[in-house]
């Protein structure tokens, strides 16, 4: 789960972070309010999803509250397109309202999980080429970024923060509060289940100050029920409708630009039919994981999703039975394709528990099916079919 920048700086504040003084605003007149309350320069930052919104627009200076007024208007209800949004960009309905700082250098500081059989821990990244696309510095210049790996053990340790110092090239008095940052921005990691904390840029002020003056904070799903003062932040109007209304129906999908929608379940199937999709020569629309115990119910949920999204042209099931019997699958696929009149085709491959019975429910059901026993067989159809 995301969540917005004003958000994540509650957060790092709360933690003891340095951020700079601000506050979020949802109409042009509580923009000039903050601005007012701030007593100076401002900056005017366009709250969405994305990285990139300076380079888009979404991010203006203003010098008093008049100025901040006007840019906030220009900047509110826009569609801001950035290298993260697609083409279509996202809607903003919220700015941050925020003190301009004097900066002198801008650094790198980020927290994330290293899956890698490497390392499999929490890893600390920093870099001197703070305000840049991080992944731009790691391909054209991979020596200004130091790593340093969290043993789950043994914790965090202070001579960690050293070593990211030292690397960073910062005072003694800097190297003090870069410390306490380090140390509280893992704290605010573990007790919040966060799969990635990053401030780029981490500024140095012309008077010697650390501030994070932009942060993204990302959560584990999977460890919200431990937080509901988290997942009470999640703005679904930034997320996908589709998504959306798939996590509504717990139903795991993730919307794709191919043709070919897939209903399947467990993610390594589906991964493996998307696989299958591509090597048929077509393009899966989407991941779709209905889990292996799915209702009637939850299959026709599915269903609607896959049919919402008016680039799919063929649906392909692939269900393995096991826990989920076939014959339970082919009840609802037939039972959803009445109750939603659906008009695609649909090509479906069934393997496992009452793998008989379930195919010839299908066979007899007067519907649009297309049975296929190998999972390559399955994918050649849907991609003929789509053609």
């Amino acid at each position: 789960m995301k969540i917005h920048e004003y958000q994540a700086k509650e957060l790092l504040r709360e933690y003891g972070i340095p951020v700079p003084r601000g506050r979020s605003a949802a109409t042009p007149e509580e923009a000039r309010c903050a601005t007012e309350e701030l007593s100076g320069k401002v900056i005017i930052k366009a709250q969405i999803h994305s990285g990139g919104r300076g380079k888009g627009g979404g991010v203006k200076p203003a010098s008093s509250p008049e100025e901040a007024f006007t840019v906030s208007e220009k900047i509110l209800g826009m569609q801001l397109v950035t290298h993260q949004t697609g083409p279509g960009g996202k809607e903003v309905r919220r700015v941050l309202v925020e003190e301009s700082a004097a900066v002198q250098r801008e650094l790198y500081l980020s927290l994330l999980v290293d899956r890698s059989q490497k390392r499999e821990c929490v890893v600390f990244m920093a870099s001197e080429a703070g305000g840049m696309e991080i992944e731009t510095v790691a391909a054209e210049s991979p020596g200004k970024i130091v790593s340093c790996a969290i043993h789950p053990v043994v914790g965090f340790s202070p001579f960690q923060a050293r070593k990211l110092a030292a690397a960073l090239r910062l005072n003694a008095e800097q190297r003090k509060i870069f410390t306490d940052i380090v140390r509280n921005l893992y704290r605010l990691f573990l007790d919040k289940d966060c799969s990635l904390v990053e401030i780029n840029p981490l500024a140095i002020t012309a008077d010697g100050r650390l501030l994070a003056l932009d942060a993204k904070l990302d959560f584990d799903d999977d460890g919200l029920y431990r937080h509901p003062e988290i997942k009470g932040m999640r703005d679904q109007a930034e997320e996908a409708p589709l998504e959306v209304e798939a996590k509504n129906a717990s139903v795991n999908y993730i919307k794709l630009e191919g043709n070919v929608g897939c209903m399947v379940n467990g993610a390594g199937l589906a991964m493996t039919t998307m696989d299958m999709i591509k090597m048929a020569g077509g393009e899966p629309a989407n991941f779709l994981d209905v889990g292996g115990g799915a209702s009637p119910e939850q299959i026709e949920k599915a269903f609607k999703i896959l049919t919402s999204d008016s680039h799919v042209k063929c649906i392909l099931v692939n269900i393995f039975g096991g826990i989920l019997r076939c014959d339970r699958v082919s009840a609802g696929l037939i039972q959803a394709a009445k109750n939603i009149e659906m008009k695609l085709p649909m090509v479906v491959r069934l393997q496992g528990t009452n793998v008989d019975e379930g195919r010839k429910m299908l066979n007899e059901s007067g519907l649009r099916f297309t049975v296929a026993e190998g999972l390559y067989e399955a994918a050649q159809k849907a991609v003929f079919l789509v053609m």
